[in-house]
Parts: C-alpha cells; sequence; structure tokens
C-alpha cells in the first residue's frame, strides 16, 4: 500500500509542477535577439539583419547572434565556370 501511495503522490507532484516554455528558433529569420533578465530572458528571432537587431537591442540587456537553425531557402550554389 505504501508503494501505491508514493507512485500517487509522485505523480500528482509531476502534473502539478509548472512545464517549462521550450525556445524556439524561427528558421525564416538569420539574426536573433538574446535578452537577460532576473526571472529569466528570451530569444526573439524575427530580425533580416544584424543592424536591424542591434537597433533593437539598443539600451538594453540583450545581444544579437546568429540563427542556429536559419533555412538558407532555395539559394542555388554559385555556377561553376569551366576550366579551358
Amino acid at each position: 500500500m505504501r508503494v501505491w501511495a508514493c507512485t500517487i503522490l509522485t505523480t500528482g507532484t509531476m502534473l502539478v509542477a509548472a512545464p517549462a516554455r521550450a525556445q524556439a528558433y524561427d528558421p525564416s529569420y538569420p539574426v536573433c535577439l538574446q535578452t537577460y533578465a532576473t526571472g529569466g530572458g528570451y530569444i526573439d528571432c524575427s530580425f533580416t539583419s544584424l543592424a536591424q537587431c542591434a537597433a533593437s537591442a539598443s539600451g538594453r540587456s540583450a545581444q544579437c547572434l546568429n540563427n542556429p537553425y536559419f533555412a538558407q531557402g532555395d539559394r542555388k550554389p554559385p555556377r561553376q565556370r569551366g576550366v579551358y
């Protein structure tokens, strides 16, 4: 009976615990803004250039970084010229 009570107590504790938010990087944009705060910061990947991100980060405890999950899209590799 004790094992059953401990199992119910453990399961209840796990269900009551607040779920953590998963940090998702948006693969559509190449630059992210990472902010820092006492209660926790966040990452906003909605910038198309470092200059745009830097303007938003100015005066805040934040930094800009390259999005590691940026999808390059349909960019074609440069054409190779034949060697003559």
